[in-house]
């Protein structure tokens, strides 16, 4: 029996955005943290699957942030993704990308119970998986704050040529 390939891409969807919403990047930098705190907390009341969602939304929040901050704004949640089209002259490590990778595959199972072969996403995650899923975000949401602080992360539009 013959097995069909589906393959599909993801699309992101990169805009210039006015600078009322790129002020908006507080907002989004303060929920960030705010996630983060949240998938935290949640492992001490046993909530791995929420720790670990909340912890991937805590990572994309503070990527988008970043985004807002460069007057840009990307539509998406694949955490890798949006780091790999950050603009500018932001350097990235590998490792980073790695990171964002664990978050990635948090997004949708941690939420669905149709996302597993059998049982609810709560029977799939733990301590391993939390605190795992934890220290990823906490990654990025480092060096969104460095490429912040550092000014590390220029528009390219605002960039001077030379």
């Amino acid at each position: 029996r013959s097995r069909k390939m589906i393959s599909f891409s993801i699309t992101l969807q990169e805009t210039t955005v006015d600078p009322s919403v790129a002020g908006r990047s507080r907002d989004w930098w303060s929920q960030a943290v705010r996630d983060l705190k949240f998938a935290e907390e949640s492992i001490n009341g046993e909530w791995h699957e929420w720790a670990c969602f909340a912890a991937h939304q805590a990572a994309e929040m503070a990527v988008k942030a970043l985004y807002l901050h460069l007057g840009r704004e990307l539509k998406g949640n694949v955490v890798s993704r949006l780091l790999n089209e950050l603009p500018g002259s932001t350097s990235i490590g590998e490792d980073l990308v790695e990171f964002a990778k664990v978050l990635d595959t948090f997004y949708i199972p941690t939420q669905y119970p149709d996302s597993h072969a059998e049982g609810a996403p709560y029977e799939h995650y733990g301590p391993l998986q939390s605190q795992g899923a934890i220290a990823c975000a906490t990654r990025v949401l480092e060096f969104a704050q460095r490429a912040v602080d550092s000014g590390s992360v220029t528009n390219r539009r605002t960039r001077r040529r030379k």
